[in-house]
Parts: structure tokens; sequence; C-alpha cells
């Protein structure tokens, strides 16, 4: 089984991923469907890996329980801090912990975010699939997904979906 980096992440029309101060209060449509199934249960049941950088760990464990205690968690950080049960924290080169990850057995890897690690993996060039939701929000400022001086990355279109005004954009690299 060929394992995937998958970069699944949602961000403003006008490309931010979070507000400034990395609120994301905004990640609604625009009611239209209010309970609309956009396919996270889908797209977390073909994952069994998670990778993101400090802040974004540390942001969503102020949402209140770890929400991805079904998976293995690697979180970017120079800071020292000890290994749980669900994450390992780690200072590892992207390209040796892909490396690692896509030689062993299990489903995809799903790349979190914040941007600085998004930025790295972007230009190694190690993301395989690119699910990107747009909200439909312009935020004027704040966390841009992309940072600039990337490499150019041919991608193919899979799939495009709308719901609840989320446009759902799918793709891989061709």
């Amino acid at each position: 089984m060929s394992r995937n980096i998958i970069l699944y992440i949602a961000m403003s029309l006008d490309g931010y991923i979070a507000r400034k101060n990395g609120d994301v209060d905004w990640l609604d449509g625009d009611g239209s469907e209010p309970n609309a199934d956009i396919g996270y249960d889908e797209f977390y049941e073909s994952v069994d890996a998670v990778i993101m950088g400090r802040k974004t760990y540390d942001q969503i464990l102020t949402f209140g329980e770890y929400p991805y205690k079904g998976t293995k968690g690697y979180v970017y950080t120079s800071e020292s801090r000890s290994n749980n049960e669900y994450v390992e924290f780690t200072i590892e080169n992207a390209e040796d912990l892909v490396r690692e990850l896509k030689n062993k057995d299990g489903k995809d890897i799903w790349l979190i975010g914040g941007t600085g690690v998004i930025d790295e993996f972007v230009k190694k060039d190690l993301i395989d699939e690119y699910f990107i939701s747009i909200i439909p929000c312009v935020l004027g400022e704040g966390i841009p997904l992309f940072k600039d001086n990337n490499p150019e990355i041919k991608l193919k279109m899979l799939k495009t979906a709308v719901v609840n005004g989320i446009a759902m954009l799918h793709y891989v690299k061709s």
C-alpha cells in the first residue's frame, strides 16, 4: 500500500488559514446547507498519521480534548517537549520523516498545518495530494496558506464539490 502525504486544509477566499491571532472562528460555510456532509469523516478514516506544527498543536488543544486520538501524531517544534500517548515531538528533517512513514505499512498521512510546516513540505515537494476547501469569506489579513518563493508544482484536478458554499478542491501531483 502506498501512503500519500495529503494537505487537507481550509482557507479563506483570499488565501488565509487563520486570523493573525490564529483564530479560525470564520470556518463556516454560507449557511445554505448548515448540516451538510463535507466529507471530513470519510477523509479522516483514510489517514492514520497526522503531521503539524507546534502552534497548530497548541491551538488544537484549546478546543478541548485532543481530536486525533485514532492517529499517530508528529509535531514539529524546536522546544523541548515530552512525547505523549498521541504525539511525538520532533525536529527531524521533513524528508527523513516522510521517507520513514512511507516505508511503513499504513493509511495516508495528513499534513494539518501550520504555515511553517506546510511551507517546508511545499518547498521540498513532499505533498502528494492537495485537498483545499475555500471558505466563502474574505479575511483581509491573516496567516497565509502559502509563503513566497515556492517551486512550481504541477497538479491534476481529481474532484471538485460545493457544499454549504464551500468550494472543495482535490488535486494530485501530476
